[in-house]
């Protein structure tokens, strides 16, 4: 059968001499993989079809689907939004690329999953959308939020009493906790901003040094760490706090 349905491409690679198999986190059925033949010879219009499927693009497709098959097909596709600065913006594009890696590090199974969909595609076209400020705090607001979607969201406790965050608990506490997984001090409390934080325009309003930025960007990736299983290192890290420092 055929159906209708958005989805964000995550990851493609080259199958073939013209063909590629995209990873898509699709509206209807969650993250699917799919085989595109054709798309990858010399022509022009083969070329422009090829773009459709860079990672980040938010495609219109109609797809075939058999639940008893690990790679589907596409019989049609195009944009479904054509970003206005993410593709030629060298920091938006930095972040998009983080928060598209971040998304499949978590995606464990091929299952419907629409809220998280609408959360990621929202969260694109604000991206796109966004100020050098908003862009600079992106990062930390959306991984924070993603958390929400996969049973292990921070609790916003925050106050004088409890004002250290035990990363692995997902809580503030009075105390220090036996481990060393934990924040204190203006870096807790910077956290605790970001959770207060429900639209991208208020990102304009924190203020933080660069250093505090990148620290906790590491903070975070190590708090998924500590609840995705294989979760491992985020390969657009590097490339992430290069741009924003």
């Amino acid at each position: 059968m055929n159906f209708h349905t958005k989805g964000i491409v995550l990851r493609t690679v080259k199958y073939g001499e013209t063909s590629v198999i995209v990873s898509i986190f699709t509206e209807l059925f969650g993250m699917q993989s799919y085989i595109v033949n054709g798309v990858r010879t010399s022509s022009k219009k083969a070329g422009t079809k090829a773009n459709l499927f860079q990672p980040v693009a938010l495609l219109d497709l109609v797809v075939y689907h058999n639940e008893q098959k690990n790679l589907q097909r596409i019989k049609e596709h195009r944009w479904a939004t054509l970003y206005q600065q993410l593709f030629f913006d060298v920091f938006k594009g930095a972040v998009a690329t983080y928060m598209v890696e971040l998304l499949q590090k978590c995606l464990k199974q091929p299952e419907p999953h629409p809220d998280l969909f609408y959360f990621m595609e929202d969260a694109l076209l604000h991206l796109d959308k966004a100020s050098p400020k908003i862009v600079a705090n992106y990062p930390l607001f959306f991984s924070l939020h993603l958390a929400n979607f996969f049973g292990f969201r921070m609790v916003d406790e925050f106050d004088n009493k409890n004002s250290i965050l035990d990363l692995q608990e997902g809580i503030f506490v009075k105390e220090h906790p036996v481990h060393q997984y934990y924040l204190d001090g203006f870096n807790s409390e910077v956290i605790a901003q970001f959770l207060r934080v429900m639209q991208p325009d208020e990102l304009e309003q924190i203020h933080m040094p660069v250093n505090t930025r990148r620290y906790l960007l590491q903070q975070l990736e190590l708090y998924y760490a500590l609840h995705v299983t294989d979760f491992g290192q985020l390969r657009s890290m590097l490339v992430l706090q290069e741009v924003l420092s």
